[in-house]
């Protein structure tokens, strides 16, 4: 059987927690979930990427509340929080203790002007470049953050939703 003939018969309740190991908005996961039967693992990503675009702000901050910190180490056993270890790690690896101890400033001072957690797609990228990118974006207005935020909610669960699909 196929990831995505595995992913099409999966019980509602195993899914669920896929996706909520993916994007912890449960109307995210609703959305694909009622996408099934899926033809191929292109259109269970292209649902997954429009129902993501779809999330309203109250959708992403629930997306929000399941992301550490970046720079913290993701606690738990949880799929979400090893997901989320492996994505900060390149990253962590490539910190000298100034560039941390200025992310962790960074992170305070974004959270103390937008109310939630700097939410970057982390993959790929040093601690340095993610650091430019919060101080950068303290200078936005929070419409514009909200914007980007959910962009990068988007990016983070398309990448972990492929990942659940390679495990199938």
């Amino acid at each position: 059987m196929s990831a995505v003939e595995t992913f099409n018969a999966l019980p509602a309740e195993r899914l669920t927690d896929q996706l909520l190991a993916c994007l912890a908005a449960p109307a995210w996961g609703a959305t694909i979930a009622a996408g099934r039967p899926y033809p191929d693992r292109a259109a269970v990503v292209a649902a997954a990427d429009a129902a993501a675009r779809a999330l309203t702000w109250e959708d992403v901050v629930l997306g929000l509340s399941a992301h550490p910190r970046i720079g913290e180490r993701a606690a738990g056993a949880s799929q979400e929080a090893a997901w989320s270890r492996v994505e900060q790690s390149a990253a962590a690896q490539s910190a000298d203790d100034a560039t941390k101890a200025a992310l962790i400033e960074a992170n305070r001072a974004y959270e103390d002007r937008f109310g939630h957690v700097f939410l970057i797609f982390a993959s790929g990228r040093s601690q340095a470049e993610i650091l430019a990118a919060a101080r950068e974006r303290l200078g936005n207005d929070e419409a514009a953050e909200r914007v980007i935020v959910a962009e990068e909610l988007r990016k983070i669960a398309g990448l972990r939703l492929e990942r659940v699909l390679d495990a199938l």
